[in-house]
């Protein structure tokens, strides 16, 4: 079951979704971002739990929001196609364009499908690193990994900036509507609470985004 109600159409996932990191520890922080959730109080359940640490609770949300995009993106990959969308953008004034920093290492102009893909996949290598996302107890987090995660936030946010531009009337038709909202209003608001995307990069759903955080 899907944290907010299955999806109609989320059987069409493009990939598997991950699962909690950092053993039991992991395991244990995903049950209470489950419950504050379920309880519906959005804002308690970005919050650092007492006696929790940050960069244990960072990377189980990481996860979880990558699953969540994930299954958002899936429902419209048959209408998000290179023809129907030759360039990743969040409307006429937001391009966005691919690179790395390994394979491809100056930004390149791709289509949306395959910028997603180019995304999902990298972000995929960064949660499969032990080296990154360490799955034992007591393990270290590099000391990079503020950046990792700060960089990830902010890829996963142009897939939201691109379906709420590109796409939405097709969620409405969908009845996606509400679960998207939901979905975006829960990255906002943890995204804020740990400062992890620059305003500058929130630009583009800033109508959006402001009476979100104002109200809660």
């Amino acid at each position: 079951m899907s944290l907010f109600g299955r999806s109609s159409r989320s059987h069409l996932t493009f990939r598997p979704k991950k699962s909690a990191t950092s053993g039991g520890k992991g395991l244990q922080l995903k049950k209470h971002i489950d419950t504050t959730l379920g309880s519906g109080n959005l804002r308690e359940a970005v919050r650092l739990p007492i006696g929790e640490d940050l960069n244990e609770w960072l990377a189980v949300n990481t996860v979880d929001f990558f699953n969540q995009v994930s299954v958002l993106y899936g429902t419209l990959m048959e209408f998000c196609t290179a023809a129907t969308c030759p360039i990743m953008s969040a409307g006429p004034k937001y391009e966005y364009r691919w690179a790395d920093g390994v394979k491809v290492k100056k930004p390149v102009q791709v289509s949306a499908p395959k910028y997603v893909e180019y995304l999902m996949d990298w972000v995929e290598t960064q949660l499969d690193d032990e080296a990154i996302f360490p799955q034992k107890i007591g393990a270290p987090f590099p000391p990079n990994f503020g950046e990792v995660i700060r960089t990830i936030f902010k890829r996963l946010f142009r897939v939201y900036a691109h379906i709420y531009h590109s796409h939405f009337q097709m969620v409405v038709k969908l009845k996606e509507e509400a679960h998207l909202s939901t979905c975006f209003k829960h990255f906002v608001l943890f995204t804020w609470e740990f400062s992890l995307i620059d305003r500058a990069e929130l630009a583009p759903l800033k109508d959006l985004i402001e009476p979100i955080i104002l109200r809660y």
